[in-house]
């Protein structure tokens, strides 16, 4: 066997899965906002967060959804030469917002962490939320579903393709 993936270890997520964890998120969640346990709205890190910040705000019937961008990682992905600082490209709405209390601030995942720490530096109020995270980012979550080791790569729905996959052995 070789270079069957491109990282060491890979975790597959299908949209069902995806889905499902979101939504688990979502209950862990409800009732949980400053205000008599509802949240003001959501805002979505993209682009990773905005699939499960759409489950989560309509499992919880959040109807306020912004986004924040973030830049992270060079094209090609996060290796780790290839990271750099992370830098804010588009903010949510400064009004709504404000320092983020009752906001639910989502992402995909938390990988070094780093995202999030600006993220929670420009809204130390919000309610940091992610389906995913690794124990490097851990410290920045408040809300996580699933835990994967910091070597793992996620491979995300929205990242994949159906295709023919070569068995191991054989032609047919």
């Amino acid at each position: 066997m070789t270079d069957r993936l491109p990282h060491e270890k890979g975790f597959h997520v299908s949209w069902d899965q995806l889905h499902r964890d979101a939504r688990a998120l979502a209950w862990r969640l409800q009732g949980q906002g400053p205000d008599n346990g509802y949240w003001k709205a959501v805002v979505a890190i993209t682009r990773g967060g905005m699939a499960p910040a759409m489950i989560v705000a309509r499992e919880l019937d959040i109807r306020t959804v912004d986004t924040i961008s973030v830049k992270s990682y060079h094209s090609g992905g996060g290796k780790a030469d290839q990271r750099r600082e992370a830098q804010v490209l588009k903010s949510p709405d400064a009004a709504l917002v404000g320092e983020g209390e009752g906001v639910l601030i989502i992402d995909d995942l938390v990988d070094s962490g780093k995202t999030l720490e600006l993220v929670r530096s420009l809204y130390p109020k919000a309610h940091v939320a992610t389906v995913y995270a690794k124990p490097q980012g851990r410290p920045q979550v408040d809300t996580f579903i699933t835990e994967v080791s910091q070597d793992t790569w996620i491979f995300f729905p929205w990242d994949m393709a159906l295709q023919y996959v070569k068995p191991y052995r054989g032609d047919d």
